[in-house]
């Protein structure tokens, strides 16, 4: 897809426009194909099933539950981020106004994770719509598994990865910005009035559970390698293999 070249404005700025554009794109695609909509849900409600049995101990781990759940809802659920997008895209063109540098590049860096997953999540959906609804757990995990190779591709999934890992790490260096942590609770009332509360809601949130964790480096980095391990596994593993190692990791995940 072609860059758009927003003149004039921040390059910050211009990235969390076309990001937004895309993710529009794909939330219209959806919209007109019902069978589309519908393999979607079931995509991410499986990719969500995925992260929280291969973090099930950060999920329950004092010092990193904040954390996981803050990732698990804010880039792995089904959940409809529309809300947050268009308040997004109302003020991208002035949001290094009304925000300081650190949380604009946050922002964008949210922006980068969130079409490039649509992205990814609409290729699957879009093979994942061509066969059978699987009714089991298997056979959801060999159809997961069959669409991973065929629609996406390595470089992209490590794209991906790395988008998220710079997340954290914008996220981890706002909370060491002095005075920012009581600037984002003083704008509260100013954001809801505004209509921008689930963007005041999610940089909170995300300010708030990395600040719980005292460092992001430990975290981040057995992000890096669980996921790591994953994609040469849904890559390059026999897939019957790949599908029983899944399967079981879900199967014995509390829910």
């Amino acid at each position: 897809m072609p860059r758009i070249n927003w003149s004039g404005m921040d390059r910050s700025t211009s990235d969390i426009h076309e990001a937004l554009q895309q993710v529009e794109q794909f939330r219209q695609r959806r919209m007109l194909d019902p069978d589309l909509a519908a393999a979607s849900v079931q995509v991410k409600r499986f990719q969500a099933d995925r992260f929280k049995a291969t973090y099930a101990d950060f999920l329950h781990d004092p010092r990193y539950q904040t954390t996981a759940h803050f990732f698990l809802n804010e880039l792995y659920s089904d959940k409809d981020y529309s809300q947050r997008d268009q308040q997004f895209a109302r003020i991208a063109s002035t949001i290094s106004k009304l925000f300081p540098q650190p949380v604009v590049d946050t922002a964008a860096a949210l922006a980068d994770v969130h079409a490039l997953t649509e992205e990814l999540d609409d290729r699957v959906a879009s093979e994942w719509m061509t066969h059978e609804t699987p009714h089991d757990l298997r056979a959801a995990c060999a159809l997961y598994i069959h669409c991973w190779r065929t629609a996406t591709d390595r470089a992209k999934r490590t794209r991906q990865l790395q988008l998220v890992l710079h997340l954290g790490g914008e996220l981890d260096r706002l909370i060491r910005k002095p005075g920012l942590r009581g600037l984002l609770k003083m704008m509260r009332r100013p954001a809801g009035a505004a209509g921008l509360s689930s963007l005041q809601r999610f940089l909170g949130a995300g300010f708030d559970a990395f600040a719980a964790m005292g460092g992001a480096d430990e975290f981040l980095g057995r992000v890096k390698q669980r996921e790591t391990e994953w994609m040469g596994e849904l890559f390059d593993s026999d897939a019957v293999a790949c599908e029983t190692k899944l399967a079981e990791l879900i199967a014995q995940t509390p829910s």
